[in-house]
């Protein structure tokens, strides 16, 4: 937990994580959302990535111990895989989210044998969308997926749902719980903002989190 909490102070302080309850954010999907991430600005904070990415690697070490070689999702996991693999010292590749219409048309960048060892390296979880069809795309290259070691999760149902029924398992270093619990004892949020957003998280489709 006291990493958690460190980590979304981390988030907070270079606006990694911003929430803006007063004045949502709209998706691409329409939803309109009172958070928005962007994990991609710690690789600026060299302090705070060195704290993620020695994170992702404990959470490699800790819950996938047999782990052959990292990927990376395309493209905002590139970097944390790289660095990540570095500190492991394992072989890493990513995973392109279509394949190439030219060249050797690879959808893998990067070698993966049949049957080694896999674990994805994702900065969010949001519906877990795109971090399945990764997995998706790892298996049927014949890679056994151990797992995947995410910066934050949004813990939304749709998410925990996909994941569980493509029977992955998510580590993240923090998640939206503890982060709204932080930014309102930092003073980013109101207290009373602490239930809106969990409400959204809780049903994002239902807007009456959004004070009229």
């Amino acid at each position: 937990m006291e990493k958690s909490i460190q980590i979304a102070k981390d988030l907070l302080s270079i606006g990694a994580v911003f929430l803006r309850p007063e004045e949502p954010f709209t998706w691409a999907s329409g939803i309109k959302s009172p958070i928005y991430c962007d994990n991609r600005l710690t690789l600026s904070a060299p302090e705070i990535r060195n704290r993620v990415e020695e994170g992702l690697a404990e959470i490699v070490r800790e819950h996938f111990p047999g782990c052959q070689v990292l990927m990376g999702t395309s493209t905002a996991g590139i970097a944390h895989a790289a660095i990540t693999a570095t500190i492991l010292g394992l072989p890493m590749g990513y995973v392109r989210s279509g394949a190439k219409d030219h060249g050797r048309a690879n959808r893998i960048e990067g070698r993966l044998e049949k049957g080694e060892k896999v674990v994805v390296i994702e900065d969010l979880i949001s519906t877990a969308g795109s971090c399945v069809d990764v997995v998706d795309a790892l298996r049927e290259a014949g890679g056994e997926v151990l797992g995947v070691a995410s910066i934050f999760t949004y813990g939304m149902r749709k998410g925990l749902d996909r994941l569980q029924e493509a029977g992955v398992v998510n580590y993240s270093l923090s998640n939206l719980d503890t982060l709204v619990e932080v930014a309102a004892a930092e003073g980013y949020i109101r207290q009373e903002d602490v239930a809106r957003l969990i409400a959204f998280r809780n049903n994002p489709s239902d807007e009456s989190w959004i004070r009229k």
